[in-house]
Formats: C-alpha cells, structure tokens, sequence
C-alpha cells in the first residue's frame, strides 16, 4: 500500500471518528471538550492519538520550545487543529500549515465543530 493511500484511508477512519462525536454532541461546545471525546474516540477505533503535543522550533539547530502544541497527533502521521468558532479564519489555516511545516508532515485536519453539518466544518490542508 503506498503512503498516500495509507493517509486516505487514515484520514476516511479519523473523520469517521469526528462524526460520531459530533453527532453524539452536537454543536456549541468547547474545543476541549470535543479534543478529549474525539480523543477517546479514535482510540476506540484502534488509533494512536496523542493529545496536546508540544511542538518545538528546531533553531540555529538548537530544540526550543515556543509554546505551540498539536491538538491531536494521529498515527504520528495526522494533525487535528480543533476548533468551535462561528467560522474558520485564515489564521486557522495558517496555524495548521506552520504545525505542518514544522513536523515536516504531510496532512492536517482544521475540524470546525460549531457547524450544524460536520461536512461544513472539515478543512483538509495537504504540504
């Protein structure tokens, strides 16, 4: 199986995954409160999640902490960038794409749980 279609089917299984917890809770929660759900969630399912990791920057060769975490880190393979907003800045994108960038990885989810259609609120960002 090549790598990209082990994301596609990673990333099918993950959103299967976000739409059970968002019929389950619906919209209109806080962002930890769906991250801990879908947490437990995909776990269930039988993924790897590991949940607020810290993301150093890697400057001047030197490991430093700056204070970004990843909401959820999937399979070591996917980010989930949660969110419960009444709509996705570009600034959501963009924090994505860094999270991306740093990693070196190469899909990231941006998972707007405030939306009444859960297919409104899925955002694929592909580097």
């Amino acid at each position: 199986m090549t790598q990209s279609m082990e994301l596609n089917d990673l990333s099918y299984k993950i959103i299967g995954c976000v739409y059970k917890v968002h019929s389950e809770l619906g919209p209109g929660l806080l962002e930890s409160t769906y991250e801990v759900c879908l947490e437990y969630e995909m776990r269930k399912a039988g993924l790897a999640v590991e949940r607020q990791k810290p993301l150093p920057v890697i400057y001047d060769n030197i490991r430093l902490e700056a204070g970004y975490r990843i909401d959820l880190l999937v399979n070591h393979q996917v980010i989930l960038e949660l969110k419960s907003v009444d709509e996705i800045a570009p600034i959501h994108k963009a924090q994505l794409m860094t999270y991306l960038k740093l990693t070196g990885l190469k899909l990231g989810l941006l998972l707007n749980f405030n939306v009444q259609d859960m297919r409104k609120g899925i955002n694929r960002i592909i580097m």
